[in-house]
């Protein structure tokens, strides 16, 4: 397991609560031992007006995922956190409102210094809708 801080998906669900993941219905549904499982509907919240996925909604799934996978990977989560400083998406199919998207976030490298991570967006028929990678940098709490 690469995970330092030992996560739940109650602890991980817990953190959402007045996030952008709260006001876009994200949510926690599956812990591995190099990787973290979140959905989030597609409804009024996360659509652009020709009612598809915002890919914008995407990539906010993407770097929670890639935030929180980079936070829980920390041997001092006490005195560092992780800040994304880089992130791309691309976008390979759409999904209309009314469905679910899934992500799931795996390493790429998790160094001292900066980690990669990358995400795969799938809708509710498992089609990958969207793959995006996430830089973080770790860096000092203030």
């Amino acid at each position: 397991m690469i995970w330092k801080t030992t996560p739940t998906l109650e602890g991980l669900n817990a953190m959402g609560p007045r996030t952008l993941g709260d006001t876009l219905g994200m949510n926690f549904i599956e812990i591995g031992d190099d990787y973290l499982v979140a959905e989030m509907p597609v409804d009024e919240r996360t659509v652009q007006p020709f009612r598809l996925l915002h890919g914008g909604a995407s990539v906010a799934l993407a770097e929670t995922l890639g935030s929180v996978a980079g936070f829980l990977s920390l041997s001092e989560p006490d005195t560092h956190i992780v800040v994304g400083v880089d992130i791309n998406a691309t976008h390979l199919r759409s999904v209309p409102e009314g469905g679910r998207v899934r992500g799931t976030v795996r390493p790429v490298r998790v160094g001292n210094t900066v980690q990669v991570w990358e995400i795969h967006i799938h809708d509710q028929r498992d089609k990958l809708v969207c793959v995006s990678r996430i830089t973080c940098q770790v860096v000092k709490r203030r």
